[in-house]
């Protein structure tokens, strides 16, 4: 890559596992599963705008944000990598094994859905002008994340997990804020998803009204090879939330299927 920084955090040894997070996220958000699967070569990817990763293409798509990944994986050297995605993370994973299968050995997808939701584009108006009328308004990003971040997770979260979501959230800038929530709207693979011939592993949250559990699971049964775990009390935010859980689901995935 020419000319562009990629900013990524990386931690332990062996099969490369590359974390891609939420629009409220960053590589930050994936700290609990980097510190704990050591025993792979854990990789949380700072996306397009994020951290000090340069915006290559702006608004992003799906299609920039694809070959921004394909870009970041060559770069590092890697002929196959096992995919995590979060949210919107998990969102670009999907079209990623769409789009490049061979370089992908498995799928986790965390909180996601393959087709963002409502039956026309009234509703996908309505969800943009929601949540951006916080900056509308006249709020800070800081704001924004201190009233978002309790929403995100389960009625039993730490305050602790709550406040770095929150953190996290603040360190996203109005720009990219605004640019990937114009990218999440577009998603559209719900059609896509029976020709994913790789093994999958979807993880739900209870509380989870971004990407609720009954929406995955039905995701899950138009994959072949595909699981489906459901986390009681956790909500968008699941692999901080219920960190340790996350990690044993991921951890008996990955060693069932190896590269």
């Amino acid at each position: 890559m020419k000319n562009v920084a990629i900013d990524f955090d990386e931690n332990g040894q062996g099969e490369p596992i590359i974390f891609l997070h939420g629009i409220g996220g960053g590589a930050a958000s994936f700290q609990a599963q980097l510190k704990n699967l050591n025993h792979y070569h854990c990789i949380a990817w700072n996306m397009p705008g994020y951290g000090t990763s340069y915006k290559n293409s702006w608004p992003p798509t799906f299609d920039s944000l694809s070959i921004a990944l394909s870009d970041f994986i060559s770069s590092l050297g890697l002929q196959k990598v096992h995919l995590v995605g979060q949210s919107i993370g998990g969102m670009l994973a999907i079209d990623y094994a769409l789009r490049h299968s061979h370089q992908v050995a498995s799928l986790v997808l965390i909180a996601t859905t393959s087709k963002f939701g409502g039956r026309d584009e009234t509703f996908k108006e309505q969800f943009l002008k929601a949540r951006l009328a916080p900056l509308e308004a006249g709020q800070s990003m800081q704001e924004l994340a201190k009233n978002a971040a309790p929403m995100l997770v389960g009625p039993a979260t730490e305050d602790k997990v709550i406040n770095e979501i929150e953190a996290i959230l603040a360190g996203v800038s109005e720009s990219t804020w605004r640019g990937i929530l114009e990218c999440l709207v577009t998603i559209d693979k719900k059609a896509d998803l029976p020709a994913i011939d790789l093994p999958c592993c979807l993880i739900a949250g209870s509380h989870d009204n971004n990407a609720p559990a009954k929406t995955m699971q039905k995701m899950s049964e138009a994959i072949a090879a595909c699981e489906f775990h459901l986390i009681d009390g956790a909500g968008h935010m699941v692999n901080q939330e219920a960190a340790d859980l996350t990690n044993n689901i991921i951890n008996t995935f990955l060693r069932q299927n190896p590269l």
